[in-house]
């Protein structure tokens, strides 16, 4: 088995990009155990072990913040990150719970050819809307992180970015 991986090499391997490892690195959330001659980096089987530490972390949730606190030893317990998963779900479920029975209830007057009020309407669609609203609100957090990250990338190489090429 191989032993040591080059960024690209990893990136492929994991599933992510090149610019995320790169970010990550930068931020000193997951940084490679070397360099070579000329500065390329160069991970190990330890580094992928700690990678999966950083992406299981992501996974349940967390912020990198968060991440970052966690394999720093600060902050975060295994039972305040499982802690905070529950709750997450929870919240998750419960919202998910109050739209389906909404949608049982106007699907059962259908059944019954019962008018609809603008009353069950309006419920539904507050059902419907608070659900898409957590989801587009996490999703839109994480697209203004990546916008505010790239904004930085570009501030450092301006002549890169106006010429379109990037180091």
């Amino acid at each position: 088995m191989k032993r040591e991986w080059k960024v690209g090499e990893l990136a492929k391997l994991a599933r992510l990009t090149v610019r995320t490892l790169r970010y990550y690195d930068q931020i000193g959330l997951f940084s490679p155990s070397g360099h070579t001659d000329s500065g390329h980096r160069i991970y190990t089987e330890s580094d992928i072990a700690q990678l999966q530490q950083v992406l299981s972390l992501k996974e349940l949730g967390l912020s990198l913040d968060q991440v970052k606190s966690v394999i720093d030893g600060n902050h975060f317990s295994l039972f305040d990150i499982v802690s905070l998963q529950i709750e997450r779900l929870k919240e998750s479920i419960s919202l998910q719970q109050k739209l389906l029975q909404e949608l049982e209830h106007v699907t059962s007057l259908m059944k019954r050819k019962e008018p609809l009020t603008v009353q069950e309407f309006t419920k539904i669609l507050s059902a419907m809307r608070t659900s898409h609203l957590k989801f587009f609100a996490e999703r839109e957090a994480s697209w203004e992180s990546h916008l505010d990250r790239l904004g930085d990338n570009l501030s450092e190489y301006p002549d890169d970015a106006s010429q379109g090429r990037t180091k």
